[in-house]
């Protein structure tokens, strides 16, 4: 009795948003465009005509992760995103270990997305790159603090005008080739005074961590399953549409671009606005350059949102001393949404504005890579006996599917650069420090992973149980 009254009074996300809006909110924290056109010029740099081709191996692969997602999300419909799939089915500690890479990405994202907002209002306004970050972080951080179904609509407002501004990017590279579409598949990039050299298959597998972070943001479908109306019907298909429409709102222009570039250097330069004026003219230029202010700040809102719900879900289940787990999980009185996480996460984004963020991008994907692994091995515990028989969407070619994809994922891993491999293996060694020292001490009281119950739709054993009742005996 005493643990029902303990679970019934965790506090609880409100159930508001279907398919449409959680596809909207999601697609928005997947923001193609902004991805578009902040991080796929760095591709373009190293990768040339073969950033296409990595994308598209890319999100082959994310089919394999939106799968996972799926079944894992509908499972485990929790906030908690990853760590509360991961630590539910693998144990505590990897849990954890999940948990810290997320934050990881959550802490990082938005600030290297809002980093380049002042670039693109440079033609109305010029402004210091680092303090137009901090404004959007910390205009992103009161937006966050709104009801979410206000937020749904107005990020779906922006996000049309992105979809918009990437669609007159590719009709404009497509009305504009300058090279056949042979090189997509046996791709070229600038070699130097003039000349081209073969991009080499090594070279997309390292590059694949970053095209996975491109297409990274469908996954975070299930950071609002709380809040999503019969999340095991909604998550799924919220994971699926949104990785469908991302990744075709990112490689129509990528293609463009890559064939209506004026040469390989102008696109190893990754200058997309200035390709627009190139094909067009500067009215039409300072319009896409204002879409993609407009996709950055839309980017930073849904981020600051749905990474406050991490936040509050590990202040729930207690990842931290008291104090700081009662404030971490407290909700607004007004519009119901976790009001001190969301400012935990804003703020200090606000702060990072003014780091050096260039290294930490590059950790940024093998963190969503390592992430991945353990989704993976986690969907591979799925069907264990005391998960086999609950209610969930159930993806095909299971377990061949998470295997395959665990295996990529580990090779992907194993071509990125020392630096960042150390760097995120030293934030997990810290992580396991605190794990050891703190949590496992408190294991009874601290890190005790609780998923809401979903009252629409009851799990299978609770539906045979009821079926059992009504049986002659």
């Amino acid at each position: 009795m005493t643990d029902t009254r303990e679970a019934n009074s965790r506090p609880r996300l409100t159930r508001s948003i279907g398919v449409v809006g959680g596809t909207l909110l999601t697609l928005s924290c997947l923001t193609p465009a902004s991805s578009l056109f902040v991080i796929v010029p760095d591709s373009f740099g190293t990768l040339g005509t073969g950033t296409a081709l990595a994308l598209t191996v890319a999100a082959l692969l994310c089919i394999g992760v939106a799968f996972t997602y799926s079944e894992l999300g509908t499972l485990i419909p929790s906030s908690g995103g990853e760590y509360a799939m991961v630590g539910t089915l693998l144990g505590r500690l990897a849990g954890w270990l999940v948990f810290v890479l997320s934050l990881t990405v959550v802490m990082i994202v938005p600030p290297i997305i809002a980093l380049g907002t002042a670039d693109y209002l440079a033609p109305l306004v010029h402004l210091d790159p680092r303090f137009a970050a901090a404004a959007v972080m910390l205009l992103s951080t009161a937006m966050g603090l709104l009801d979410l179904r206000a937020n749904a609509w107005i990020t779906g407002v922006f996000l049309a005008l992105e979809v918009v501004g990437a669609a007159v990017v590719a009709v404009l590279g497509f009305t504009h080739t300058r090279r056949s579409a042979a090189v997509l598949v046996h791709p070229v990039m600038d070699g130097g005074d003039g000349h081209t050299a073969p991009v080499t298959a090594g070279l997309i597998v390292a590059g694949l961590a970053t095209a996975l972070f491109i297409l990274q943001g469908f996954s975070t479908a299930v950071y609002l399953a709380e809040e999503m109306e019969n999340p095991r019907r909604t998550v799924a298909r919220t994971v699926l549409w949104t990785l469908a429409l991302g990744f075709t709102v990112v490689i129509v222009p990528v293609v463009a671009i890559t064939l209506g570039a004026p040469d390989l250097h102008a696109l190893a330069g990754g200058d997309i606005a200035g390709m627009v004026r190139g094909w067009s003219n500067s009215a039409v230029g300072t319009f896409i350059s204002l879409c993609i202010a407009l996709a950055i700040i839309n980017a930073a809102i849904v981020m600051v949102i749905q990474n406050s719900r991490v936040v509050f879900a590990s202040a729930r289940d207690s990842a931290w001393p008291a104090p700081v787990n009662r404030a971490f999980s407290r909700l607004g009185r007004r519009f119901g949404s976790p009001w001190v996480a969301t400012l935990v996460v804003g703020v200090p984004g606000a702060l990072l504005c003014f780091v050096d963020l260039e290294m930490l991008s590059e950790v940024t994907g093998v963190a969503v890579a390592g992430m991945y692994v353990f989704v993976a091995l986690g969907a591979l515990a799925a069907r264990r006996a005391e998960f086999k028989h609950r209610a969930a969407w159930r993806m095909p070619l299971w377990p061949v599917l998470p295997a395959l994809l665990m295996a990529v994922l580990l090779w992907v891993l194993f071509r990125q650069s020392p630096e960042s491999l150390a760097v995120t293996g030293g934030i997990v060694l810290v992580a396991v420090a605190y794990w050891a020292c703190y949590l496992r001490p408190r294991r009874r009281t601290r890190w005790v992973i609780a998923v809401p119950e979903d009252e629409q739709a009851p799990s299978a054993a609770r539906q045979d149980s009821a079926a059992e009742a009504f049986q002659p005996v």
